[in-house]
């Protein structure tokens, strides 16, 4: 892991994704998508359908969040990760599309990590129970699809050194199967 935090830009190419490691320390800027699975249902379906989606998909990074009203004034309100597996089951059509990365908490599937691997893609964890601290990094916030469903409509952010963690990389390594190995090391000695 790098001592100090890799500053990043989205949306992504596939070399600023090649070049992380599972682990590394990233502070994201630019512009970047949140939706939840009811979301991630409507693209997956509308790109079955060769309907358009919401955003321009090609180097985006997905933020797995459903955030609270923004108070007079701000931007946004508190917004923290929700757990990844839910969107599981569309990841791979969505990465096949371009994302080249995900925010989230928990593990993935082993399809999603394939995927992942194939598309040169990046899953990056935001740490749960710090959604005031996120909050500070979003500089603009609008909805831009699915409004009907209310907190989980698509947002676009333009985010200011968002700090997140890569969990798993474009090669595949994760951090969660790194973690529990060390953690094992250090125990044994």
């Amino acid at each position: 892991m790098r001592s100090e935090a890799r500053r990043l830009m989205a949306p992504l190419n596939r070399a600023d994704c090649e070049a992380l490691c599972a682990g590394d320390e990233v502070l994201l800027s630019g512009v970047i998508y949140v939706a939840r699975d009811a979301a991630h249902k409507r693209m997956v379906e509308a790109l079955e359908n060769g309907e358009p989606v919401p955003a321009d998909l090609w180097g985006a990074v997905i933020f797995y969040a459903g955030p609270s009203p923004a108070r007079p004034g701000l931007p946004i309100g508190s917004i923290g990760p929700t757990t990844s597996y839910r969107m599981d089951p569309y990841a791979p059509a969505l990465l096949e599309e371009g994302v080249r990365g995900m925010i989230g908490k928990g593990d993935r599937s082993p399809e999603v990590v394939s995927s992942i691997v194939k598309n040169g893609a990046v899953y990056f964890g935001a740490a749960g129970g710090i959604a005031a601290l996120f909050a500070r990094s979003v500089a603009s916030s609008e909805i831009i699809g699915y409004e009907d469903l209310g907190p989980e409509a698509m947002l676009k952010l333009d985010v200011r050194e968002m700090p997140l963690t890569v969990l798993i990389d474009s090669r595949g390594a994760s951090l969660y199967l790194s973690g529990w190995e060390r953690f094992r090391r250090a125990k044994k000695a």
